[in-house]
């Protein structure tokens, strides 16, 4: 790693109050470029697999129905291809992420020894850092498929079924317009939580039975908040994934000498679809969490 990105790391780390989460995480691409690059490659390549195939597994069942096996082999070929990539990526994945943790760990531990913070703070602080680290490692290439295959999807239903792929992307629009202030509500609910269970270990040294359960019960409150919202947004997604399944069933089944492949792609795209779409309110509270969280590893945190 050169000296630059090194630098540029370590300010990073420091300007705890100036900075967001997608600071940070720039910070850590410029300190580990090629690292990244690489696994967000493969990431990227694994996904395109993932969405080609649906499209191969309808010609394959076409192939099957005339006959034509040795043309329905080619499936076999992207699945074996879609699993060797993906095995690449996690064990590249892991290997990236965890080198990237080692290093801001030691920053961490430096910069909380020379502000003379407690064992307590820095240990704090380095959990933080190690589920910052773990959101980038496990949940990014999670939002990378969730993105392309959404995208992917209505765009291959626009090319296979016009009218369920212009649905998808109108639904799209409407929860682009949702998203934000759901994302917003999210970031307040954790800011709330993470600042609570800062204190936690005070509260547990000094406070009496009646702050303890005080400071739990708000806990309790706030989580259930978060799950009930969610559970609203996948009420409204449920309701968007049931109209675009009526659509599309009611669609296939007025065209006459429609091919099984053909119906086989239409279903699997739309399914990829809509089951992304359900990842969507988990993934913009895990963002939420990580915007938060990513503002509390840098060293300097004042606590």
């Amino acid at each position: 790693m050169n000296r630059p990105a090194t630098q540029s790391l370590v300010q990073a780390a420091i300007r705890i109050e100036e900075q967001s989460a997608f600071q940070t995480l720039k910070a850590i691409a410029l300190a580990h470029p090629g690292k990244l690059l690489m696994t967000f490659s493969l990431v990227t390549l694994e996904n395109l697999l993932l969405l080609a195939y649906p499209l191969f597994a309808g010609y394959a069942v076409d192939s099957i129905l005339k006959g034509h096996s040795n043309n329905a082999l080619m499936y076999s070929v992207v699945v074996l291809s879609f699993w060797v990539v993906g095995a690449i990526r996690r064990a590249v994945g892991t290997r990236t992420f965890t080198r990237i943790y080692a290093q801001l760990a030691v920053l961490i531990v430096l910069d909380q020894r020379a502000g003379e913070h407690s064992i307590t703070v820095t240990t704090a602080r380095i959990a933080l850092a190690k589920g910052f680290v773990d959101f980038c490692e496990k949940h990014v290439p999670v939002i990378f498929t969730a993105c392309i295959s959404i995208i992917g999807s209505a765009g291959m239903l626009i090319y296979l079924q016009p009218l369920p792929g212009i649905l998808c992307l109108l639904s799209l629009l409407i929860l682009a317009f949702c998203l934000p202030s759901f994302n917003r509500r999210n970031q307040r609910t954790h800011q709330i939580i993470n600042d609570q269970l800062r204190l936690e270990t005070l509260l547990i040294d000094h406070c009496s039975v009646i702050k303890l359960k005080k400071h739990y019960n708000m806990l309790s409150r706030l989580r259930i908040a978060l799950s009930d919202r969610e559970a609203s947004a996948l009420s409204i997604l449920g309701a968007i994934a049931a109209t675009l399944s009526a659509v599309t069933i009611y669609e296939l089944s007025t065209k006459s000498r429609i091919q099984a492949g053909h119906v086989y792609a239409v279903m699997t795209y739309l399914w990829t679809f809509v089951s992304s779409l359900d990842e969507a309110p988990s993934l913009v509270d895990q963002a939420a969490h990580l915007r938060n969280v990513g503002k509390r590893v840098r060293p300097s945190y004042s606590s």
